[in-house]
């Protein structure tokens, strides 16, 4: 028997698991990979994410390699809004290390290892039977399984709503990362954006938008390689994207979902680490205040509150998508980002983790009425 099952070994499972671990709850960790494995993902690592691991992992930054880069380039529909060297840094990692290595944290911390096994069935009760047979049993679960989650669909019937899903294409490209500046292109797919990455050994490009909107998301790869003017000959890999559609409902009965699984990724830039970490560390939380009482029941009502301020924000950032991608107010936010420093700057900040999306929309609430006359005022 065990306090706590985590289903998934990825950012959001590996921080619930080492939490909870860490709390001294007797903790499995389930996933049906073995580690280091493949994980489609731009490998962004903020300052908001940096932030979070350092509060999850008690470590001032992962082990995994990764690229640092301060200089970025900006594109929204074809048109460059320009280059800027003294952005806050973002750090570019390959996946498969950065994920081994937080597993890995995780079963240090004491988390027992049931990872190469995946979940063949779940009950509300919070029985897991693995593939080989395997029964666990706990008083309380966290899936943290990704979009295509296992637990989601266990529970709902489904793991995502298609309507609402993103999809996104992504190839590496051996060009050397020396002098590449992390770019990213608002609008590279039909509400949704295009990327590349450098990495230190070559550069990660992808696209990705709203997968309802983008029937024919290959051509539109290729048609960004060629923009960005980089070839690559690797396999094309694909994978389905929360976008933005963060869970009503992130769990039931004693099951709780995190990360990917509840749908917690920004709806602007797709990156889902940040809220996948604190959203394992809140499940984990809540998991033992109830266990702490002797109400595993009560998990779900506290992380749910818990959870509040991620799901705001991301509520704000589908707001601001509007802004973005809509046809009517497309030429108003490239003008506002190319010549108000302050929202450029305010972005920026976002993107480190030095403010919120509350406070972006504030500031572009204040000046959008003036941005928009400006627009019009241009275009007569």
């Amino acid at each position: 028997m065990h306090d706590v099952i985590v289903i998934g070994g990825g950012p959001a499972g590996a921080s619930a698991a080492v939490t909870a671990a860490r709390a001294g709850l007797r903790t499995a960790l389930v996933d049906k990979a073995r580690f280091p494995r493949d994980k489609l993902c731009g490998g962004g690592f903020t300052g908001r994410s940096l932030s979070y691991f350092q509060q999850i992992f008690d470590a001032p930054r992962p082990d995994a390699p990764m690229l640092c880069r301060n200089e970025m380039a900006f594109y929204a529909f074809g048109q460059h809004l320009g280059t800027y060297q003294d952005c806050p840094p973002l750090y570019l990692a390959m996946r498969r290390s950065l994920d081994a290595e937080l597993c890995a944290r995780a079963i240090a911390a004491g988390a027992e290892d049931f990872t190469g096994r995946a979940m063949q069935s779940l009950t509300p009760d919070g029985a897991v039977t693995l593939v080989d047979g395997t029964l666990l049993k706990a008083p309380v679960v966290i899936g943290a399984d990704g979009v295509n989650s296992p637990t989601a669909r266990s529970l709902f019937g489904t793991a995502f709503n298609r309507h609402e899903i993103g999809f996104a294409l992504e190839v590496e490209c051996d060009t050397s990362p020396d002098t590449l500046p992390v770019r990213i292109d608002f609008g590279a797919a039909d509400w949704g954006y295009g990327w590349a990455f450098p990495k230190q050994h070559g550069v990660t490009v992808g696209v990705g938008g709203l997968l309802r909107r983008n029937p024919d998301l290959k051509s539109l790869l290729e048609r960004y390689l060629v923009a960005t003017g980089l070839e690559s000959h690797s396999t094309v890999k694909g994978q389905f994207l929360p976008f933005g559609h963060a869970r009503k409902q992130p769990g039931k009965g004693r099951v709780l979902l995190a990360g990917d699984a509840a749908g917690l990724v920004d709806p602007i830039t797709g990156e889902g680490i940040a809220y996948a970490m604190k959203s394992g560390q809140m499940a984990a939380l809540a998991g033992i205040q109830s266990l702490a009482k002797g109400t595993p029941e009560t998990a779900l009502t506290q992380y749910r509150q818990d959870l509040r301020a991620i799901t705001k924000a991301i509520g704000q950032a589908r707001f601001l998508r509007q802004l973005m991608f809509r046809p009517i107010f497309r030429r108003v936010f490239i003008n506002s980002f190319v010549r108000s420093t302050h929202l450029r700057h305010e972005y920026l900040r976002l993107l480190a983790g030095e403010t919120e999306y509350s406070g972006l929309s504030r500031s572009i609430s204040r000046r959008l009425p003036r941005y928009f006359w400006r627009t019009i005022a241009n275009t007569r």
